[in-house]
């Protein structure tokens, strides 16, 4: 994957608004289509070699009644969230929208356009608005046969890639993505997905010029000033998107740049709904790498796959209201926050806004914790459980004291000790919020 300057460099786009997305920290993907009611993994047409024909048949019988775009954004509003992003067009090629370019859509087979809906329910819940939109499309007859393809193990399948034209493709790719910026107000983000610039077993991966990479990003700010972009189209843009795994550092360029990025996370491994996937994801780990997330400058995008019907489930549905539950409580350690310089005590991260630190929990410890504060140390106003605002006792101890009986040993000079309850608080991750005298002194301003 190609790694973007940071922000503000003219290759990441001069006037994209990332303010509001590193203020906001987390936001609600939600994945949608022909697949869900197959119900069985978003790349369920490639991984069971589905004939374009054979597919089609989802289109005959899809009925999103139970699609309700206020109930959606009313759930990640209620989960803390900040923004939502709806696929508009996934790989199997179906669209959500009213297009004029195909009658594969909602707006043909159902007479809805679920990307207007949405829109419409993010803005007026005060949710800022992203799009995802596939560069693939297994659907359209011009696009060629690759080792993702559906039909890359046909026998004909090379000379059917004699009469596919990928100029077709991309002219019907960009004009997609013209009426998807054009109908429907601003667009805060538009999440791409994906460029595989690799050859494997002699099929060509699909690279930027495939998509004329530099003229639809061109196309997307003329259209769109200000929208922020992410990185799949192979060339800088404005954020990284690590999916599925959690990075051990704040992200950074090759050089050590820091960069923007937004980790892409599922509740059970799938995108799109799967009924038979039970290997569900915690509420109180999902929370947990959430704040480890933000403690690395980084946002978290969490999916849900609503099913055949439009609907979330209610597993999905009281994963978010525990969620929300927390964020409820914790939100000023989240929205807003950044990473911190205080160095993290073993199992906890550490996440800091202009005079606050908060210290989260990951495991509760016994009696103490100690924050080598540095140069802070004799900054420190007041420390409490965020979730109550009961005061956390603190004291320093003399570098110099050997540990006996019930006393613990020196710390090193700037240590500041944390007197803990014996009993963890009945929250999915406990926090201390730490109050500092100055907003400027330290490592008192995140780096957001």
């Amino acid at each position: 994957m190609t790694q973007p300057p940071v922000p503000g460099t003219a290759a990441a786009g001069a006037g994209a608004q990332l303010d509001w997305f590193t203020q906001a920290r987390f936001g609600l993907f939600v994945h949608f289509g022909l697949y869900s009611v197959a119900a069985r993994h978003e790349w369920v047409m490639t991984r069971e070699q589905i004939p374009v024909a054979d597919y089609e048949r989802y289109a005959q019988v899809f009925d999103p009644d139970r699609f309700d775009a206020p109930a959606l954004v009313r759930a990640a509003q209620e989960a803390g969230m900040g923004y939502v992003v709806l696929t508009t067009k996934h790989h199997d090629g179906f669209a959500l929208w009213d297009t004029r370019e195909s009658d594969y859509s909602t707006q043909t087979t159902v007479g809805r356009d679920l990307v207007a809906e949405l829109v419409e329910a993010a803005r007026a819940a005060g949710l800022r608005v992203g799009l995802y939109h596939s560069l693939i499309d297994w659907h359209h007859p011009d696009f060629t046969i690759d080792y993702h393809h559906p039909q890359r193990d046909a026998a004909d399948a090379r000379e059917l890639n004699a009469g596919k034209d990928m100029a077709r493709y991309r002219a019907y790719l960009h004009a997609q993505v013209r009426e998807l910026l054009t109908g429907y107000g601003q667009i805060d983000y538009l999440f791409f997905d994906f460029t595989y610039a690799e050859d494997v077993d002699g099929w060509r991966g699909k690279y930027p010029q495939d998509w004329d990479a530099d003229g639809l990003l061109a196309l997307v700010r003329e259209l769109q000033p200000g929208i922020v972009v992410n990185d799949r189209l192979g060339i800088p843009a404005d954020l990284v998107t690590p999916e599925q795994y959690q990075p051990d550092a704040p992200m950074t360029a090759a050089d050590g740049t820091p960069q923007v990025w937004e980790g892409c996370q599922t509740l059970n491994g799938s995108w799109g709904y799967d009924r038979d996937n039970t290997a569900f994801k915690t509420p109180d780990l999902l929370v947990r790498m959430l704040v480890d997330t933000v403690s690395k400058d980084g946002n978290l995008l969490l999916n849900v796959g609503p099913d055949g019907r439009g609907a979330l489930s209610p597993r999905d549905a009281a994963t978010l209201t525990a969620i929300g539950g927390w964020m409820d409580l914790h939100h000023r350690a989240v929205i807003g926050a950044g990473a911190s310089d205080v160095p993290a005590p073993p199992a906890t991260v550490v996440t800091q806004r202009p005079g606050r630190l908060y210290v989260h929990l990951l495991a509760w410890p016994f009696g103490h914790l100690h924050l080598h504060l540095s140069g802070l140390a004799d900054d420190v106003l007041h420390a409490q459980l965020l979730h109550d605002a009961s005061e956390i006792r603190t004291s320093r101890t003399d570098p110099s004291q050997a540990a006996w009986n019930t006393t613990p040993g020196g710390q090193p000079p700037g240590t500041l000790t944390l007197h803990l309850p014996t009993t963890r608080p009945d929250v999915l991750v406990p926090v201390v919020e730490i109050f500092l005298k100055s907003e400027d002194g330290g490592a008192t301003t995140p780096r957001t």
